[in-house]
C-alpha cells in the first residue's frame, strides 16, 4: 500500500500518491485547494489522498499551522 507492489502499480502506491500532492504544496494552502489541484490532474480517488495525506504528516513532511497544510523544510 505504501510501496508499489505486485497488486497495487507505483502511480497508486502512497509514496508515489505523495510526492504528487507534494507538487501542489508550493505555497501553504487548505486541504480543499489542494484536493482540487489534485482531482483535475487524474484519477485520485479521496479515500487514497487522505491516506496520502496521513502518510506525510506522519513521516514528517508537512504539518498544519492555521488551518493551512504547510510543506516542511528539511535541512539534509
Amino acid at each position: 500500500m505504501i510501496l508499489p507492489s505486485k497488486h497495487i502499480p507505483q502511480e497508486k502506491a502512497l509514496l508515489s500518491v505523495g510526492a504528487e500532492l507534494l507538487k501542489h504544496l508550493d505555497r501553504p494552502k487548505t486541504v480543499s485547494a489542494v484536493w482540487e489541484d489534485v482531482k483535475l490532474s487524474g484519477s485520485l480517488s479521496f479515500d487514497w489522498f487522505v491516506l496520502a495525506l496521513d502518510l506525510l504528516f506522519t513521516i514528517g513532511i508537512i504539518e498544519i499551522e492555521k488551518g493551512l497544510l504547510v510543506r516542511i523544510e528539511n535541512d539534509l
